[in-house]
């Protein structure tokens, strides 16, 4: 009798919520929290089994000697870490109320539903936008724990801290891998995070062996850079790029959350950094307190410095281009797409026509411009707005549906594309940019917009379909609308108001973009 009863108390035990128990690290032990204490709104069945860690170091201090340099691993700690409290965020240009900010912020966060640490179930990791922190409520992962999923944020390195180039950071980095190279330092903090996980997410219920990795905008790059990275080659098994890729030929790649400098640029603007700041060495610089290296990058614009991806060919190892033609690092499947309102399109957007023909002007030239006005004409007002939504929305579509037909000639593995078109209420905005985020993560608890039942029932579609992507490689499951895999047909998935394949946009406008597109330099 004794002996029964005692399995059961250690049946029930190995099946509580993993808040119960004390994790053991590769770096120290870590005791987890409940999510929640009381039910919240939506769609979350499981939310009383959902843990989350918060503040787990994943790198050491990037302060001092660690600052420009690739991020260190954590050090040991000797007692349980207590992680009921999001750790430091990384220092930004953007105004940061209530967070406390340190170059000791590579830390991440974990949510999971588990009752078990040997339950091994499918792992995201989510890469947050710029301006943006872990922290967000934005980026809570409750919603994908109820689901089976293993969610995990982390922060990295921004602005000048993150991605400074120099002469003497590039001797360095000879010393210490052999690349005659510098910058994207925040990059590799996006890497180390990867391989933190993948170390240590066992520990959690999480497969180490499946991890797919997501984000929006800036995080979108950042998951494109660990698609493309030879520095990350077999620790992923799938992508989700929100906001999004792009036929290498747009000119937006040079401007929006993708974009990248060469060598020769970035280290030019590094010494002129430098100079700027009456530092005279990297090693004076490092000596320096952060703040002095926190510039206003945010508009209204007040710097003149561009601090982006460098094409380092270490991290970074190719033009985008050249990167599909030749095959990435990792050929898993891809998710991505755009949301209607964003990269040019802006909903409401009144203008006059002369507005207009100057816009249209500024993009392009020549006998391009009598094209692009036979397709998107302006007879008045209205019709001019409508016209300058039309042709950036588009060009995000088309570009997306350039891109994975590309992707598919050097890889072997599916890319599914969509447009969102669903705003979200309590705005103005439309479905701007960012606006999917609450409904994929499924976490609409978390934040204060007039929800309706309406957004419950979109969470819960929007949700299912990157959820069994996480798991699967593939978006469609039971009771959701097919989801064709990308190919040369000229269709996408609306997602949002309504759920079903639909065309790009007018075979003409294809078309055109696409030739027009062939004109401009590659990136």
């Amino acid at each position: 009798m004794k002996n029964h009863l005692a399995l059961g108390l250690m049946a029930g035990a190995a099946n509580a919520a993993l808040y119960e128990d004390v994790i053991t690290t590769n770096f120290g032990q870590v005791q987890g929290y409940p999510a929640f204490n009381s039910t919240p709104s939506g769609n979350l069945t499981n939310w009383k089994d959902i843990t989350v860690w918060k503040g787990i170091p994943y790198a050491a201090s990037t302060a001092g000697k660690n600052r420009w340099a690739a991020p260190k691993p954590a050090p040991n700690w000797n007692t349980t870490l207590y992680a009921k409290s999001y750790g430091d965020i990384c220092p930004s240009t953007s105004s940061s109320p209530g967070y406390t900010i340190s170059e000791d912020c590579l830390n991440l966060n974990i949510w999971t539903s588990a009752t078990s640490t040997k339950q091994k179930r499918p792992v995201v990791m989510w890469s947050y936008p710029a301006y943006s922190t872990a922290a967000d409520s934005l980026f809570d992962g409750s919603g994908m724990a109820d689901a089976g999923i293993v969610y995990v944020n982390y922060n990295y390195r921004t602005g000048a801290l993150g991605w400074l180039a120099h002469p003497e950071l590039s001797q360095e980095r000879v010393d210490t891998v052999g690349f005659n190279s510098s910058g994207n330092y925040g990059m590799l903090d996006q890497f180390a995070a990867l391989k933190w996980i993948k170390e240590n997410i066992e520990a959690f219920g999480g497969d180490p062996d499946h991890i797919t990795v997501m984000g929006q905008s800036a995080g979108s790059a950042a998951t494109q850079h660990i698609l493309n990275s030879p520095l990350t080659k077999g620790l992923i098994v799938g992508a989700i790029i929100e906001s999004g890729v792009r036929d290498p030929h747009d000119p937006l790649c040079e401007t929006l959350a993708e974009n990248y400098r060469n060598l020769t640029f970035a280290l030019g603007q590094g010494v002129d950094y430098l100079a700027d700041k009456n530092a005279s060495t990297i090693a004076a610089a490092r000596n320096m307190n952060y703040t002095a290296f926190v510039d206003s990058d945010f508009p209204p614009t007040s710097s003149s410095w561009t601090f982006t991806a460098t094409l380092d060919h270490y991290a970074l190892p190719n033009t985008y281009e050249d990167t599909l033609l030749k095959g990435a690092a990792n050929d898993v499947p891809i998710i991505t797409g755009n949301t209607r309102d964003e990269s040019g399109a802006t909903y409401g957007l009144n203008i006059t026509i002369a507005e207009y023909l100057a816009d249209l002007n500024a993009t392009y030239s020549g006998e391009w411009i009598d094209k692009f006005l036979e397709l998107y004409p302006a007879n008045n007002a209205s019709q001019a707005s409508a016209s300058e939504n039309a042709q950036f929305t588009d060009r995000s579509i088309i570009g997306t549906w350039l891109w994975a037909r590309k992707w598919k000639q050097a890889a072997k593995s599916p890319v599914y594309t969509y447009i969102w078109d669903h705003a979200p209420p309590g705005q103005t905005q439309g479905a701007y940019h960012e606006s999917e985020i609450n409904y994929v993560l499924n976490n609409l608890y978390g934040t204060d917009s007039p929800w309706t039942d309406k957004d419950y029932e979109i969470a819960a579609t929007m949700n299912a379909y990157w959820v069994n992507f996480i798991k699967t490689g593939n978006p469609n499951g039971q009771g959701l609308t097919e989801w064709r895999e990308s190919s040369n047909e000229e269709v996408t998935q609306r997602l949002g108001d309504g759920f079903e394949s639909v065309p790009l946009t007018d075979p003409e406008r294809v078309k055109l973009m696409e030739e027009w597109l062939l004109t401009q330099p590659i990136w």
